[in-house]
């Protein structure tokens, strides 16, 4: 099994290797860029995405925004935001759920989505869905995005 591991990790260090070779590097890659440090391995840091994959004023402003809510998951990179039910102690028998989309790296307005869910107890205290209104998604987005320009304001000064 040891010989096996072995021969494949060989396999695998020979073909990153050979990748590297090129018209204008006759000789194959130096052992900087196999290691981290070669011209290869600036290029591709250089491409590579750092950080999360949207914009991060969005992203931070979306989080403080909506603390208030308990948190069901984040995606960073792909930018969805997922809080969990929520009921207002001054209004139990109403809950909210809230999905904030961030679709852009810039910070835009069109680069903002917030989606709102609401349920109502009934009389059998049953949750059942209930309408949104319209302007609940959009106070969010706007809320969000004033927190988004106060954070980059914040941050170039």
């Amino acid at each position: 099994m040891v010989l096996v591991r072995g021969a494949t990790i060989a396999l695998i260090a020979s073909g990153v290797l050979l990748s590297g070779c090129s018209a204008d590097r006759p000789f194959g890659p130096t052992i900087g860029d196999v290691f981290g440090g070669g011209n290869a391995t600036r290029e591709a840091a250089a491409n590579a995405q750092t950080g999360i994959g949207v914009n991060a004023f969005l992203w931070r402003a979306t989080l403080d925004t909506l603390s208030f809510m308990p948190l069901a998951n984040a995606d960073p990179w792909g930018g969805v935001v997922n809080y969990d039910w929520y009921s207002d102690p001054q209004t139990p028998n109403e809950r909210f759920k809230a999905t904030v989309f961030i679709l852009d790296t810039r910070l835009r307005a069109d680069a903002l989505n917030v989606t709102v869910n609401k349920e109502v107890r009934d009389a059998a205290g049953q949750w059942t869905a209930a309408p949104v209104a319209a302007q609940t998604e959009t106070d969010l987005e706007n809320a969000i995005l004033t927190k988004a320009r106060q954070l980059n304001l914040s941050n170039t000064r």
